[in-house]
């Protein structure tokens, strides 16, 4: 049994600090990731201080090359690789090319739930092999949200399906989602063990897919709620009809003459101003600089008791009538009135509406707000924002357009777009697929080839050097550079070899195969509770110490471990796909258990087999 050490004792409550902070999520996941990084750059120069003065007997080392290692994860080959692969990533996304296959699926389907299911999950497994997976959910998420509207099918049924069957996909390749490339990373830096290929698991992963679907075709399309009802009118959906009325200006109202933004804008009401009708004209945003006249209808968005103290006080009158989304939709603007998902990363993620100025950055109005399962209607400009949050918007088609194009938001309809570059599809294709053939062939490091790439795709044109940092998700990029240090503090305390001699202990009376579940499903709950890339750097460590002591191949150790990081089924914050569809969907947090609990007990037994199968344990 190892001694425990002071260095052990540091890095353990370390680990369960950030443990705490990952499942509470205080602040977002990769501040709480870079606070780690510097909590362990300060031991070493505290300790040494605290040796000096006599505290204790000597420093506590947890670095080899310091503060070098520390910061190694910024230069980190698997920090680089998916910074690369967001990139190719957006490069695809640009052309238009998942649009096209959209429009080719839906008239495939027509209104078969059935085939629209099969669709679903058939298109964005092979595809999240390919480019990240979490871009691929981000991508497909507002085409299948009008394939159930086409279809007359509840969105619920579709989205949830789409988030797991993005997770089988990613395990098909090593790009398939950063939790791979890291866990390559990571197992090769401890074991010396070249990095995985880039099709080295494939047929597992292949296995893993062909399973899940089965499943979501059968007995998880039965245990799918329909949360919400077919698409129809998103005022009606979101329950809109106590909250949206219509009112008009009297003559003798002391806002005759005002300017809007200064009568009903910056008051004290819960009140939100839609649009403004004038005689035969109708306007939207920016209102504002508008100047009140006697006559003028407004459209609002509040409650009825608020309603009824506007009406005293402003003089204006009730116009007796259900505003419709169809009369929120204006023909010479298009489509104005859509769900807007918060991305993961967003700027807007723990501030409200008004501290962002969403209505004055945007031109847009929020009518209501989707939490899960949960509508709030009334004063969400104070509510602060969370990841997955569904925002109905009100706003004309160029500000949509301008919303879908911004990646704090995944506008979860498709909009219709202009700047799509058909004629680099081909190009985009092309260098996604030169990628992987270098890697594949080992002509190349994945971390190269994927660089070269996503410089391909600037040279060629399917991407403009200004939209370069856009497409990456840089809360991903610093979740990585600061959890590496962790792993790599993990081995130099022993903190690592210490609690693979706890799971071993289960060797004496578990089969070696049994062991190999047991990494799975810890791995699995661990990573439904915190971040699936902590978990790779908290449990692979563990996982090739253990298969040392048990005389065991390390590498089938690591697979299953980097497979239950990367599935995570039974709750919306396990993985960033659950949380895109969270909102969407209307989901309660039930819904995960309900459908992906069956889902990662029936793939850790198959993961299990699987591994002990393609790759002998001994």
């Amino acid at each position: 049994m190892v001694a425990i050490t002071p260095g052990i004792v540091v890095v353990s409550v370390i680990i369960l600090a950030a443990l705490v902070f990952f499942a509470t999520e205080p602040v977002p996941v990769d501040v709480t990731a870079i606070g780690v990084m510097v909590t362990l750059m300060l031991v070493q120069p505290i300790s040494e201080t605290l040796v000096s003065v006599g505290l204790i007997g000597a420093p506590i080392v947890l670095f080899e090359s310091y503060p070098g290692d520390a910061l190694s994860g910024f230069a980190n080959t698997a920090t680089l690789t998916v910074l690369a692969m967001f990139i190719l990533s957006e490069g695809v996304q640009r052309t238009g090319i998942i649009q096209l296959l959209g429009a080719k699926i839906a008239s495939f389907t027509g209104d078969s739930e059935l085939r629209q299911l099969g669709a679903t999950v058939g298109v964005v497994g092979p595809i999240s092999g390919f480019i990240n997976n979490t871009a691929a959910v981000a991508i497909l998420l507002p085409m299948v949200t009008d394939l159930a509207e086409r279809g007359n099918t509840s969105p619920s049924k579709l989205l949830l399906p789409l988030s797991y069957a993005s997770m089988f996909g990613g395990m098909l390749t090593l790009i398939g989602t950063s939790t791979n490339i890291l866990a390559s990373d990571v197992y090769s830096r401890i074991t010396g063990e070249a990095p995985f290929s880039m099709f080295e698991f494939t047929a597992l992963g292949a296995v893993v897919m062909a399973v899940g679907m089965v499943y979501l075709l059968t007995v998880g399309r039965r245990l799918t709620p329909e949360r919400i009802e077919p698409r129809g009118d998103l005022t009606e959906e979101f329950e809109m009809a106590e909250y949206l009325t219509e009112v008009t200006v009297r003559a003798d109202s002391p806002l005759v003459g005002q300017q809007v933004q200064r009568a009903l804008v910056e008051t004290d009401f819960d009140v939100d101003l839609l649009q403004l009708i004038r005689g035969d004209s109708v306007f939207l945003e920016p209102l504002g600089p508008k100047e009140i006249q006697a006559g003028d209808v407004f459209t609002l968005r509040t409650d009825r008791n608020t309603l009824v103290e506007l009406l005293d006080v402003e003089g204006l009158d009730l116009v007796p009538a259900t505003v419709t989304e169809s009369e929120l939709e204006l023909a010479d603007e298009g489509q104005n009135l859509v769900e807007v998902v918060i991305a993961p990363g967003s700027s807007l993620v723990g501030e409200s509406l008004a501290t962002a100025s969403f209505r004055q950055r945007y031109d847009a109005t929020v009518l209501a707000l989707r939490r899960g399962g949960e509508l709030i209607r009334r004063r969400i400009d104070k509510l602060p924002l969370r990841v997955g949050d569904t925002l109905l918007v009100q706003a004309t088609a160029n500000s949509v357009e301008r919303l879908d194009n911004n990646r704090n938001f995944i506008v979860a309809q498709e909009v219709e777009r202009h700047d799509y570059r058909e004629s680099k599809i081909p190009v985009a294709v092309g260098i996604v697929t030169g990628v992987v053939a270098l890697a594949a062939i080992d002509f190349l490091p994945i971390v190269v080839s994927a660089l070269l790439g996503s410089l391909a795709m600037v040279a060629t044109g399917c991407l403009r050097p200004t939209e370069l940092y856009d497409a990456v998700q840089w809360d991903v990029i610093f979740l990585l550079a600061g959890v590496i240090p962790l792993g790599i503090a993990m081995e130099n305390s022993g903190a690592a070899e210490l609690l693979a001699g706890m799971v071993v202990m289960s060797g004496n009376f578990l089969p070696l195969l049994a062991v190999l579940g047991v990494f799975y499903f810890v791995t699995a709950l661990l990573t439904n509770v915190i971040s699936n890339n902590a978990s790779v750097v908290l449990m692979i460590p563990v996982a090739i110490e253990a298969a040392g002591t048990l005389g065991a191949e390390a590498f089938p150790f690591v697979l299953a471990v980097m497979f239950a990081a990367s599935t995570a089924f039974m709750t919306p914050v396990g993985y960033q796909t659950n949380l895109f569809v969270y909102g969407p969907g209307g989901y309660k947090f039930s819904d995960y258990i309900r459908v992906g609990g069956p889902l990662q007990l029936l793939l850790g037994v198959v993961t299990t087999i699987g591994v002990a199968y393609f790759f002998p344990l001994t």
